[in-house]
Formats: structure tokens, C-alpha cells, sequence
């Protein structure tokens, strides 16, 4: 009886990482290439990078970072609101002048860059047609 460990293969020379992708496109930029635009508007993915003519068309991020902004935005505010509570004397005005302004800015200020990081996550994963488009780029690179 013999023991077989099987191990992973070497890493692909075109295999993208996760986390640079999705720090990349966090800041709005390609994942492919960090050098172009990610989005063409607030929250429209541009069709392609203008700088390395990577597809972007075929993404998936529709609903995956709405609810990720709303879990991240509630524990903050959540955590805020308790803390004010029990802490502090605060009249109700400011509470009802505060929270829903804060809620609205967070939320405004973290969709973008969440809906990049899934984006870059989808890249880097080979997901929902990217894997073929890299292979595709990298076949054309090589010829």
C-alpha cells in the first residue's frame, strides 16, 4: 500500500493574483494592467481598458456589491449608533441629522469602489467570460 500525495501544478505564468486584482480595481483602475480606467461613469464599467484592451463587458458585478456596501455600512453604523447611545446625551435632532446623512455618504462613497473590487475579483478568478478573454490575450501575446 503506498501513500500518493498529489500536489498542486506550477503556478501558470499568465495566472492573475486575487488580491492585486481587487486592489485595482477598488481604485478604479484596469485589473489587468492598473493603468487604465475601470469605470467610465459612476457606476458603468467601461466596455474595454484603453490602455491594454482588456474586455470588461462580459462582468457580473450587478448585485454582489450593493449587499456587500449595505453589510459594511450597517456594522459601521450600527456600531455608531450604539455606541452614541450608550455613551453619550445626545437629543434626537442630531441623531435624525446625523445617521441618515452618514448612511447616504458611506454608502455613495463605497459602491464604486466595492463594484471594482468585484469586478477585479471576477478577473482574477476567470469568471463569467474573463477566463477566456485572458486566454485569448495571451495566445495573442505569444503569437
Amino acid at each position: 500500500m503506498s501513500l500518493t500525495i498529489k500536489t498542486a501544478p506550477a503556478a501558470d505564468p499568465g495566472e492573475v493574483k486575487v488580491v492585486p486584482a481587487m486592489r485595482r480595481g477598488f481604485l478604479g483602475h484596469c485589473p489587468a494592467c492598473n493603468k487604465g480606467r475601470l469605470f467610465g461613469r459612476f457606476l458603468k464599467v467601461a466596455d474595454y481598458c484603453e490602455s491594454c484592451g482588456t474586455e470588461f463587458h462580459h462582468h457580473r458585478a450587478d448585485d454582489l456589491p450593493p449587499y456587500v456596501v449595505i453589510f459594511i455600512v450597517g456594522h459601521l453604523l450600527g456600531y455608531g449608533i450604539l455606541m452614541t447611545e450608550t455613551r453619550l446625551e445626545v437629543p434626537l435632532w442630531v441623531h435624525l441629522a446625523t445617521w441618515p446623512a452618514l448612511t447616504l455618504i458611506l454608502c455613495l462613497a463605497l459602491l464604486q469602489p466595492v463594484k471594482g473590487a468585484v469586478v477585479g475579483l471576477q478577473y482574477a478568478l476567470g469568471m463569467h467570460g474573463f477566463g477566456a478573454a485572458r486566454a485569448k490575450k495571451n495566445h495573442d501575446e505569444d503569437n
